[in-house]
């Protein structure tokens, strides 16, 4: 570890700076060379772009009268590109889930309950079963990252967007705290794109409908485009209905062309029951939980927890997911306001303040939860063009400012009468701010190379207090835990990019993130109640890429990059026990690599193939484990074994024809096939959750209409799961445990058993829709 320490401070020392000073003298420099913004043509699955423009390419603005993009496609960055074509436009995407897994390197999960997804790129956060971390996400170049690095995927309709960019690898001297695993850059449809109206419906198996519209167009400096959607459907487990409704305002307003305002607003609401999570044994025998109602009752493989009769403490009762009506009552708001000015031809300065609220009420499993996280997140920039000591050159420098102010309630559950609370455990209140600045700099070294330099720095404060409450004949405890922890991170970034020809494409590249623990982190204890966890560190990685991008014709891309990057204080979350909240803990060293690939490949007219390959190894390489049970205490060195939740292999193949010419123009169909590798779900790595491979196929058809009031039909149907494959979604990773009598580990059997861990995933399911354009 002393080496990575030098690495990883050493380094940083000496680059801060140097690398400061450059970004600022590329951002002042003359503007000998403008540069006109550029529209990137959208490809369907590009890896890492094909062969970009000789001259570096910082992407700060959209299109006229359009909303501009904080960050389009940096040169130097491991960056995946998704658009509409056979993801979003012509299937039923029923969640972000089916969009994401087009990208290399980005394993899907089932979160808890509707369209909730739990995404991971390069494997960090596939832990987790909660909210998205270790990465950050934007929307049209605002920040949906809150600034305890909590996002959710439940407001991301897939019909809102045009086009995702997927960033792997340590991303925080372009995007700061949080971004150890990458981003999530989606780009919502803007009103020139749309031009009109379009209305559809999607209908399907398990009771499931969409209703959705979209609006947009452009009027003078105006423009604007508006989509809203409700969902609901049935669920395929018992008690897993769920409804959700959302809104996504994208307007710009350019009263002159040097000036630009747009404003973004987004509403989620979302009503959800919960399914109960099975043990791997629950899972074997009724994976779908059918028959489960009442505990009374309950078939074979049904989970229950134990409620105390009187929600604190005494005499349980075990209740079924229906009887504890589990829930999600969440509500997700978003108000975010932009404004753009050009200074000159070369350079523009831009400001954007966000105002993020999330609002919950979950009162799922053994504890219900209630709060709100209200955040504001500032940030100012500067983009210049031009040279830097004769050479064209990018400089980019930037400051940013977050808040956010938590407040959460966590109770015992009680039985029956609905979700019946019970005696209050937990009341936290905590701030944390963040502010930090970066700074960037892309020069063309020669018509052939590029190279890039990058840092960011930043300072986190979290203060606050959690009152913990535990309950007994002789009255109430009470329990304090306080913190006031402050961090100090930076992280800088290097890339050379060489382009021997015009289908060549090299790409090295050095980058380090970092991940300060969250608030809510530091009150969960290894027991799974509210209590101190507060000496949490931050995880730090530094990440070394190497790839090659290919583009021998037009309609063919392949590329592929590896990676090998070296973690610190790694932040790893298990489940203690059935119901009890995760908590997290810093796993002092581990290492990750992998391969990724990405193909699209045009292969004849109307033919396509497309394929997205991800290999993930990924070890401790220094962590003893302390367990214990009654008075005994037993340490397990766990270097060599393998980080749980991370499958080593994962594949996403897609074959598609669509007629090109002739009456039949517009009609195609495609089969895709997702497999995904087994993975550990616990650090002794004694029980695994087993891969699958499932199949989807989908036929679509869109004509002109001509001659009527509509513009253009779109119909498609598509079965998922074509061959009813039973598997596991998603698997929340269990803490191992000792026996209390031989202080033992106990084994495999013992896991199986553990409940809290499994959902399955969606047999067969038919969906259908149409979708007409005004």
């Amino acid at each position: 570890m002393l080496g990575l320490d030098l690495v990883l401070g050493g380094a940083r020392r000496r680059a801060s700076l140097a690398l400061f000073g450059l970004a600022l003298v590329g951002a002042s420099s003359g503007g000998a060379r403008a540069q006109e913004a550029v529209t990137l043509e959208e490809l369907s699955v590009t890896g890492e772009g094909g062969a970009p423009a000789p001259v570096p390419g910082f992407g700060v603005s959209g299109p006229p009268n359009g909303a501009s993009l904080v960050i389009d496609r940096p040169v130097g960055q491991v960056v995946s590109q998704i658009d509409r074509t056979n993801v979003i436009a012509n299937r039923p995407a029923t969640s972000i889930g089916s969009v994401l897994v087009n990208s290399p390197g980005v394993t899907v999960r089932q979160g808890n309950g509707a369209r909730d997804v739990i995404v991971s790129i390069r494997g960090n956060n596939a832990r987790s079963t909660g909210v998205i971390k270790n990465m950050v996400v934007l929307e049209d170049g605002f920040s949906l990252t809150q600034p305890d690095g909590a996002s959710r995927f439940d407001l991301t309709d897939p019909r809102a967007y045009s086009r995702i960019d997927v960033f792997r690898g340590p991303q925080s001297a372009l995007f700061g705290n949080y971004a150890t695993g990458g981003a999530i850059a989606f780009r919502t449809r803007t009103g020139r794109e749309i031009d009109g109206y379009e209305v559809g419906v999607d209908a399907g198996s398990f009771g499931y409908l969409s209703n959705y519209f979209t609006v947009g167009g452009v009027s003078g400096p105006f423009e604007i485009s508006l989509f809203a959607s409700d969902v609901r459907g049935n669920g395929y487990q018992d008690h897993s209905s769920y409804d959700t409704q959302t809104i996504n305002l994208l307007a710009s307003y350019t009263p002159t062309p040097d000036n630009r305002f747009t404003l973004k607003v987004i509403n989620n609401d979302l009503h959800a029951n919960l399914a109960a999570r099975s043990s791997l044994a629950q899972y074997r025998i009724n994976p779908y939980r059918l028959g489960c109602a009442a505990a009374a009752t309950a078939a074979p493989g049904c989970t229950t927890y134990n409620y105390f009769v009187n929600g604190a403490f005494g005499r349980t009762v075990p209740v079924t997911a229906t009887e504890a009506s589990l829930q999600r009552n969440d509500r997700r708001t978003v108000v975010a306001l932009r404004y753009e000015h050009d200074i000159d031809a070369d350079t523009t300065w831009r400001t954007q303040l966000v105002f993020d609220e999330r609002n919950f009420n979950q009162p799922f499993y053994t504890t219900a939860s209630t709060g709100s996280y209200p955040s504001w997140n500032l940030l100012t920039d500067l983009t210049k063009r031009g040279d830097l000591f004769g050479l064209p050159a990018v400089g980019y420098v930037a400051l940013a400012y977050n808040r956010l102010d938590l407040g959460i309630a966590t109770y015992n559950r009680a039985p029956y009468n609905g979700p019946s609370l019970g005696g209050l455990i937990g009341d936290q209140n905590a701030v944390q701010d963040n502010l930090g600045g970066r700074a960037r700099v892309e020069v063309a070294l020669t018509d052939r190379v590029t190279a890039v330099a990058g840092i960011s720095a930043e300072s986190t404060r979290i203060t606050g207090r959690n009152l913990a409450y535990s309950y007994a004949a002789s009255g109430i405890t009470r329990s304090v835990a306080d913190t006031d922890r402050r961090y100090l991170n930076t992280a800088p970034e290097l890339a050379l990019v060489y382009r021997p020809s015009d289908e060549w494409q090299f790409r090295s590249r050095v980058a380090t993130g970092y991940t300060t623990p969250a608030a809510s982190n530091l009150f969960i204890t290894p027991a799974g109640l509210p209590g101190n966890n507060t000496q949490l560190k931050t995880q730090e990685n530094l990440g070394f890429d190497l790839g090659a991008d290919w583009t021998p014709a037009p309609g063919v891309t392949f590329s592929i990059t590896g990676f090998y990057e070296f973690f610190r204080n790694e932040l790893v979350s298990q489940s203690p026990g059935a119901g009890l909240q995760a908590y997290t803990f810093n796993a002092p060293a581990s290492e990750h690599r992998g391969i990724e690939v990405g193909a699209d490949w045009a292969f004849a007219p109307g033919w396509r193939a497309t394929a997205a390959y991800g290999f993930n190894d990924q070890y401790y390489t220094k962590y003893v484990e302390q367990i214990s049970a009654g008075t005994l205490t037993r340490s397990f060195d766990r270097a060599g074994n393998r980080i749980p939740g991370v499958p080593a292999n994962q594949l996403l193949a897609r074959v598609g024809y669509d007629v090109p010419t002739g009456p039949l123009a517009g009609l195609g169909a495609f089969v895709e096939t997702v497999f995904q590798d087994d993975f550990a779900i616990d650090n002794a790595n004694l029980l695994k959750a087993p891969g699958y491979t499932i199949v989807n196929a989908n036929i679509h058809y869109e004509t002109v209409l001509n001659g009527g009031y509509a513009k253009r039909l779109n119909v498609y149907f598509e079965v998922r799961n074509l061959f009813d494959t039973v598997y596991i979604a998603s698997a929340q990773n269990l803490a191992n445990s000792i026996s209390a009598t031989t202080g033992f580990q106990n084994g495999a059997a013992v896991l199986a058993t553990t409940t809290g861990s499994i959902y399955a995933g969606a047999p067969r399911t038919f969906t259908g829709g149409m979708k007409l354009s005004f």
